[in-house]
C-alpha cells in the first residue's frame, strides 16, 4: 500500500485529520455545538463549487468561504441565540444548494470532481493539497496551544469566563473559525459531508471511558488516528471511498466502548444489590 506515492500522501493527510479534528471537536461537544461542523462543511461545498466556476484552487477557496461563513454565523449568534440556530440551519441548506448549483454551472467534469470532495478520494490528494492541509493543521495546533485554556473556559461557562476577563465573543468566533478550517483540512480524505463525524464521534467514544476534558481530547485523537488509518487501509484494498469507511470504524469503536462500559456498569450495580442484603 505504501509503495504508492499517492497513498503515502493520503496516509499522512488522514493521520493529520484524525489527530487534529477531535481536538477541535471536544470543544464543540463541550459547548453543545456538535452540529456546527456539518454547517461549516456545507459552506465549504459552496466554496468548492465557486472554485470550479472561477477556475481557482478548491482547497484555498473553500477555506476562505468557510472562514467567512464562520464570521457571519457568529455575528448573527452574538445578536441572538435563536437567530444563531436559524442561521446555522440556513447555512446547512444554502451551502449545499449553492455548491451543487455553482458546480452545475461550471460544467465539464466538475460534478464528478465534486463527489471526491464530498466523500473523500485517495488518488486526488496532490502535493499542493498536502502542503496546504499540513500548514492549516499546524496553524490549528498553534492556535490551540495559545488560546486553548481561554476557549475551554468560554466553552465551560461563558458568563464566568466573561467575569474572568476573557473575550468571550472573540473566543467564540475563533472556535467557529477553527471548526471551519478543520472541515477544509479533512475534506480531501474524509469528505465534506462526513468530516464533522470525525470531529465528534471519537469524542463521544472517548467520553465512554474518561471524564477529564484533557484526557478525553487525547483519547479522542488516538481514536481518530486509529479510525483514519484503518479506514484508509480498507478503502485501498476494497476500493471504496475513504470517508464513509473512516467514519464507520469510528462509530464501531464508539459502539464497542458504549456497550462494554454499560455492561460493566450494570454488572457492578447488580453486584452491589446482591451484597446489600448480606450487610443487614
Amino acid at each position: 500500500m505504501l509503495a504508492y506515492e499517492f497513498m503515502q500522501r493520503a496516509l499522512i493527510a488522514a493521520v493529520i485529520v484524525g489527530l487534529v479534528s477531535p481536538l477541535i471537536g471536544v470543544f464543540l461537544v463541550q459547548r453543545r455545538l456538535a452540529l456546527l461542523g456539518d454547517g461549516m462543511g456545507h459552506v465549504a461545498i459552496a466554496g468548492v463549487g465557486l472554485a470550479f466556476l472561477t477556475g481557482t484552487e478548491p482547497v484555498l477557496t473553500a477555506l476562505i468561504v468557510s472562514i467567512l461563513g464562520a464570521f457571519i454565523l457568529e455575528l448573527v449568534r452574538h445578536k441572538s441565540k435563536a437567530a444563531g440556530d436559524l442561521a446555522l440551519a440556513l447555512i446547512f441548506y444554502g451551502g449545499i444548494a449553492g455548491g451543487v448549483l455553482l458546480t452545475s454551472l461550471a460544467g465539464g467534469k466538475a460534478s464528478t470532481a465534486l463527489n471526491q470532495y464530498l466523500f473523500g478520494s485517495l488518488s486526488t490528494v496532490s502535493t499542493q493539497d498536502f502542503v496546504a492541509l499540513g500548514g492549516a493543521a499546524i496553524a490549528l495546533l498553534l492556535v490551540l496551544m495559545k488560546f486553548g485554556t481561554q476557549i475551554f473556559a468560554m466553552s465551560l461557562d461563558a458568563e464566568t469566563a466573561k467575569i474572568q476577563g476573557i473575550r468571550v465573543t472573540a473566543m467564540s468566533v475563533l472556535l467557529t473559525a477553527m471548526a471551519a478550517v478543520t472541515v477544509v483540512v479533512g475534506m480531501r480524505t474524509v469528505g465534506l459531508l462526513l468530516v464533522s463525524a470525525i470531529m465528534i464521534v471519537p469524542v463521544a467514544a472517548a467520553q465512554q471511558l474518561t471524564h477529564s476534558f484533557k484526557t478525553t481530547g487525547l483519547l479522542a485523537s488516538a481514536i481518530g488516528v486509529f479510525s483514519a488509518i484503518g479506514g484508509l487501509t480498507v478503502s485501498f484494498y476494497v476500493d471504496v471511498p475513504p470517508g464513509p469507511t473512516i467514519v464507520l470504524i469510528a462509530l464501531g469503536v464508539f459502539i464497542i466502548l458504549a456497550v462494554t462500559t454499560t455492561s460493566l456498569h450494570l454488572r457492578h450495580r447488580h453486584e452491589i444489590q446482591e451484597q446489600s442484603p448480606h450487610r443487614h
